[in-house]
């Protein structure tokens, strides 16, 4: 019971029908899982943990946005997806390049109309990147950061011209993986994600004035 009322106030959270600077009461909470209030405070106190919830004056709340946060989750994110395309090009069966340049064609395929669609297929071929690094630890650090960058309602692949460079550098990315090349793989995913960086960072500004 507690690790379902964690993976559903969890995904609550990240899908934003809980919204940044709600209360978390663990009343209202047990109420709204139809669960007692122990597994609520485990929940909360792993959600701490997880950076996806925070302390103030009144108890709990679901954790701010803020561009110092995006440069937080960024400048992690931008070294380990570096590290994860490395080890990529250095690890990678001829599966596991075979599911990468799927991933990619399926990108391109994908209903530019519908973000939520392009999101998830962009988030499907990093996913397939990570995988081919064969190293859990890369993988389980990188979803957690990706669940933090869910909590920013807007995919950086709706801002003019984004969608079409993203696939460019993932080409680039998978060419880099396909030949071993593990340096330049690694700079490639470092460009790629710091691009993504300065998109959010205008997006932010952008939806805040």
């Amino acid at each position: 019971m507690r690790a379902d009322v964690y993976d559903r106030l969890r995904e609550d959270i990240v899908t934003g029908r809980l919204e940044t600077g709600a209360p978390l009461t663990e009343l209202a909470l047990a109420d709204r899982y139809g669960v007692s209030r122990t597994p609520i405070r485990e929940a909360l106190r792993r959600l701490l943990q997880d950076g996806l919830v925070e302390r103030f004056e009144r108890g709990m709340r679901v954790r701010g946005r803020s561009p110092e946060e995006i440069l937080e989750i960024y400048g992690v994110r931008v070294v380990l997806e570096g590290c994860a395309a490395r080890a990529a090009a250095e690890n990678r069966s001829e599966l596991d390049l075979v599911r990468i340049r799927r991933a990619a064609t399926a990108m391109t395929e994908t209903d530019v109309s519908d973000p939520y669609a392009m999101a998830a297929a962009n988030r499907a071929f990093h996913e397939m990147v990570w995988a081919a690094a064969h190293n859990n630890t890369l993988l389980d650090l990188l979803s957690r950061l990706n669940d933090h960058l869910a909590r920013y309602p807007a995919t950086t692949l709706t801002s003019a011209g984004r969608w079409e460079s993203a696939q460019r550098e993932h080409e680039e990315l998978v060419a880099a993986i396909e030949e071993r090349r593990a340096d330049d793989a690694a700079s490639a995913a470092e460009r790629h994600m710091t691009a993504a960086r300065d998109i959010r960072l205008r997006m932010y500004a952008e939806d805040v004035h």
